[in-house]
């Protein structure tokens, strides 16, 4: 019998407290250990009896849950979830608590709470079972993609003149991403090939997290709107909860954002992006999957390596959860796996090897 995933939900609330015991305790793999009114009585709780998975809210009394999550982060690392009020969608809050080390941020409403979680049970749950599968190290805020600190050169490419169709650069990730992506960001030349980029996250968080690697990115970084063109020197990413396709009129590409149904249980999806890549991009694109819990992408990836491009998936050791990069490996559509720290190298070396082909 496999062990359950046992969660300690730290809020004020006594009103949440016993929503989230209801939520989670139904289902199998999941159980609540305790729940705590308060930071100090958690940390208490804790010293008795680790627990594998903390969802933790922001505003509460004698120590404010950011505070919590930092101090659990460099002396003790425990996967949190953070649920609050204080963390909309985008906002500054939400960010920190993931620079800190949250494996994900859900935002609950100040009013209608117990009916708001009950709606969001799935999500609630994925959170919980994504983080008990994240493999955490010691935080103090310097995180793996602090190390990348400066843009990498990209010697030796051909001008774009030189080419009918420019290089473009996919890449899916979810649980884990969003740190992962600052630090591949950071180290991308402001001449590098157009970026499209699918990271799981709900909607009106990706404007805001779209403008902070703008600010952190020698490229332009965006929310990706309906036809926006893919040109060197700009990453768009992916609106939350809009799907986002590669398409291409003559030699240019240009994305196209749109509803559409969940696939592999997200939207957007790593495989629409990766799949429409591999068609209308073909030999001329590379593939990067990062760290995220479940398959999305894999297929898309595979996809992506029948038609010629260079496929890229980050490493065990660096990824919050290896779900996405080890299914893409279980299915041969990884050419090269390396750590976050080498991931951008490594795709601008195989952006050059394209341009001499």
């Amino acid at each position: 019998m496999i062990r359950p995933i046992n969660v300690l939900v730290v809020d004020d609330s006594a009103v949440v407290r016993q929503a989230m015991y209801e939520i989670l305790s139904a289902e199998p793999d999941i159980r609540v250990m305790e729940g705590a009114a308060d930071p100090i009585i958690a940390a208490e709780f804790i010293k008795a009896k680790m627990p594998d998975v903390i969802v933790l809210d922001i505003e509460m009394p004698r120590m404010d849950g950011l505070t919590f999550l930092r101090k659990i982060m460099v002396q003790r690392p425990i996967p949190v979830v953070i649920c609050s009020s204080l963390a909309p969608a985008g906002s500054e809050t939400a960010f920190k608590a993931l620079e800190y080390g949250a494996v994900d941020v859900i935002e609950k409403p100040r009013l209608g709470v117990k009916q708001f979680l009950e709606e969001s049970r799935i999500r609630i749950c994925d959170a919980v079972r994504a983080a008990a599968g994240a493999h955490l190290k010691p935080h103090g805020l310097a995180t793996v993609s602090a190390q990348i600190a400066k843009p990498i050169a990209l010697p030796g490419r051909e001008t774009a003149m030189s080419r009918t169709t420019d290089l473009v650069v996919a890449v899916g990730a979810s649980t884990g991403g969003t740190e992962a992506l600052r630090g591949f960001l950071r180290s991308m030349p402001a001449d590098a090939p157009g970026v499209i980029i699918v990271q799981h996250m709900p909607e009106n968080f990706t404007s805001g997290f779209a403008k902070r690697l703008d600010m952190l990115s020698a490229m332009t970084v965006k929310e990706a709107e309906d036809g926006d063109s893919v040109i060197p020197g700009r990453a768009l990413l992916a609106p939350g909860n809009r799907h986002m396709f590669l398409r291409r009129s003559g030699a240019r590409y240009h994305v196209e954002v749109k509803d559409g149904p969940l696939i592999n249980r997200h939207r957007p999806s790593v495989d629409v992006l990766f799949k429409s890549t591999a068609r209308y991009a073909g030999r001329n694109a590379v593939g990067v999957l990062m760290t995220g819990m479940g398959s999305d992408g894999a297929e898309g990836l595979l996809e992506m390596k029948k038609a010629g491009a260079a496929t890229l998936a980050q490493d065990e050791t660096t990824c919050v959860v290896y779900g996405m990069p080890y299914e893409a490996l279980k299915l041969g559509a990884v050419d090269r796996v390396e750590s976050l720290v080498n991931l951008p190298r490594a795709v601008l070396e195989e952006v050059v090897k394209k341009d001499k082909t």
